[in-house]
């Protein structure tokens, strides 16, 4: 008996460790690692003629790439493509590339870009330690979906902040207006009343950075004058002038997906890919926020698990989070207690709890840089539990 098994590793780390543990040597190693590691790569808007040669460059390699047959037969302007292959065939094709025409170059660099993005975690702006952080929300407001009421007062809010500290909050996000489906808004001076008090309290006794959950220019300013440094905007920096706003206060800014408005989100949402379509929202955004000026090191995004999305959509954006990587910017994930539980477990909102750890540690697989939760401590459990495997693993 040969005592023949596939290996469950995939990751660069996993591979190398296979191979450490095997005898082989740093040398072998180095050389072999790449070569066991296998990507594929997606891109969009190519030239028919650009997609045939960057074909025909992997097949040379022994790697393969995907377009489709419209392409092939150049009868569309545009096409579509999915390269596989090993890093050293994706290196040697980017080498190749880089002579060709049709913007070959640019794919060259794009596709570079994006294998480093996903191998490694983008630092977040606030200083982060190296594994996921845990955000905890304190909705200062009477009609939010889970805890609506609890932190309506100051009091209440400013304890419930220190016990997250306490109970391993890494940042802390305060909101004053609830963003639930069917929500009605809230005028700017009413959000300001609710959220200034809170926010002035917590910066002067908590020792871990205070989130904005904003999207209006007016409340994120007054938020980071009374000592909040970081901007949540779950409208993606969609309400007029937000973008200067953020720039100008030069603070990291979190920046979400959302199909529509939160009295609309839910009302047969739709898409045809939902990931390229999140995707290519987020990317959109980034640029604008960009050129208004904010700085590249101060994004961070997040996909919007609930916000226009049906279950089906939040399980395959969670499913495939890490593709976001690929972007280059931290990625933030907030799925504690929302909607597709009840549909997934048939439980209301108070007994969502095993659920949404499940996610937690899914979206710590996958290498998300922060959860947004309501229950802190379980989820610390569950961060400190996973880092001890990859404690582990890179032994």
């Amino acid at each position: 008996m040969f005592e023949t098994r596939v290996l469950s590793g995939s990751s660069r780390v996993d591979i190398h460790r296979e191979l450490w543990d095997m005898g082989c040597q740093e040398r072998g190693v180095e050389i072999m690692g790449p070569k066991a590691t296998h990507r594929l790569v997606y891109a969009k808007n190519l030239d028919p003629r650009a997609a045939n040669i960057v074909k025909q460059e992997f097949l040379a390699t022994g790697g393969e790439a995907a377009v489709p047959w419209k392409a092939l037969d150049l009868s569309e302007n545009s096409s579509e493509i999915i390269m596989m292959g090993t890093l050293p065939q994706f290196d040697r094709v980017i080498m190749k590339l880089e002579e060709q025409p049709f913007k070959l170059t640019v794919l060259a660099r794009e596709i570079q870009s994006a294998l480093k993005n996903f191998e490694t975690q983008a630092p977040l702006p606030w200083g982060a330690p190296k594994r996921t952080q845990i955000m905890g929300i304190i909705n200062v407001t009477p009609d939010s979906f889970y805890d609506g009421g609890e932190a309506f007062e100051t009091k209440s809010a400013v304890e419930i902040g220190m016990e997250f500290e306490r109970h391993g909050a890494d940042i802390l996000d305060v909101g004053g207006e609830s963003t639930r489906p069917g929500s009605e808004r809230v005028t700017a001076e009413e959000e300001i009343k609710r959220v200034i008090p809170v926010i002035e309290e917590l910066s002067s006794k908590a020792d871990i950075p205070i989130s904005i959950d904003t999207h209006k220019p007016e409340v994120a300013r007054a938020a980071v004058e009374a000592g909040a440094s970081v901007i949540n905007d779950v409208y993606g920096l969609r309400s007029q002038g937000m973008p200067e706003t953020v720039a100008e206060l030069d603070v990291p800014v979190i920046i979400m997906h959302m199909q529509g408005t939160p009295e609309t989100m839910q009302k047969d949402p739709h898409y045809e890919d939902v990931v390229r379509e999140v995707y290519a929202f987020l990317l959109e955004r980034v640029e604008i926020a960009l050129e208004a000026g904010v700085k590249q090191k101060n994004i961070v995004i997040d996909p919007g698990i609930g916000f226009g999305k049906n279950t089906e959509h939040n399980l395959e954006l969670i499913d495939r989070i890490d593709e976001f990587r690929s972007m280059g910017y931290p990625v933030l994930l907030g799925a504690s207690r929302k909607s597709m539980f009840k549909h997934i477990l048939n439980k209301e909102v108070e007994n969502r709890l095993y659920g949404s750890l499940a996610v937690a540690a899914i979206a710590v697989d996958r290498g998300v840089s922060v959860l947004r939760v309501h229950d802190v401590e379980e989820t610390a459990d569950v961060v400190r539990t996973l880092g001890a495997f990859k404690k582990y693993e890179n032994s």
